[in-house]
């Protein structure tokens, strides 16, 4: 008990050596998810990007290199995360392309209407009000804008990591919910068109949804 509890605290605000150490295996295990979940979406023409919750920094990058002539925005509430992206990103960080900082997904340090799409990778079952921070993600898209969510669990999946995930949600904080769930939380938040994608052999699941353009 007591070691799922201190990996779950890890991932979900990752700090010191052993959360710096936790983010650059995550950045490489989570490589493919990422891939696999950009991919439901369209994105080059885009001309500001925020990714909540952006860990190790690897999906800030792959949003760089997808759409060059977006500033790319990344947020986190760990410290440890902050740097750890700013490194990765070191050299778009220079050249201005890319801005990371350390903020809460449930008060985003961004005015209203600011980002054309808004991602999330691995991180909304860790959000301390699910509901709330999803209308505040919201509040951040521009009309018309797309927001993007990308995990390696969901409620009810076949697989082992679902299982444990849920088996231990109580210890571990998260908040999983079914591919529905997630069609309703983001109709709750107010997107509309909204799609849920799921590979059911891995557990994966992907929900994309727009905010009205007026």
């Amino acid at each position: 008990m007591p070691a799922v509890s201190t990996h779950s605290g890890q991932c979900r605000k990752p700090k010191g050596w052993l959360g710096r150490i936790i983010l650059r295996n995550m950045n490489s295990r989570h490589s493919r998810l990422t891939d696999w979940g950009l991919s439901f979406a369209a994105i080059g023409g885009q001309s500001a990007i925020l990714d909540v919750g952006c860990g190790g920094g690897r999906t800030i990058s792959k949003l760089a290199a997808k759409a060059p002539g977006a500033k790319v925005h990344g947020l986190d509430h760990s410290s440890a995360s902050v740097t750890v992206a700013s490194e990765l990103n070191a050299a778009a960080i220079r050249a201005g392309r890319v801005e990371i900082r350390e903020g809460s997904v449930s008060q985003l340090p961004y005015a209203t209407g600011t980002f054309d799409l808004v991602t999330a990778v691995e991180t909304h079952f860790f959000w301390p009000d699910l509901a709330h921070d999803m209308c505040e993600v919201v509040r951040v898209l521009s009309p018309g804008g797309t927001f993007l969510l990308i995990a390696e669990v969901y409620a009810g999946a076949n697989t082992t990591t679902a299982k444990l995930c849920e088996k231990y949600a109580s210890i571990s904080g998260m908040t999983l919910l079914t591919p529905d769930g997630h069609r309703r939380l983001l109709e709750a938040a107010g997107l509309q068109d909204v799609q849920v994608s799921t590979d059911p052999k891995r557990g994966w699941i992907c929900c994309t949804g727009k905010k009205p353009a007026t």
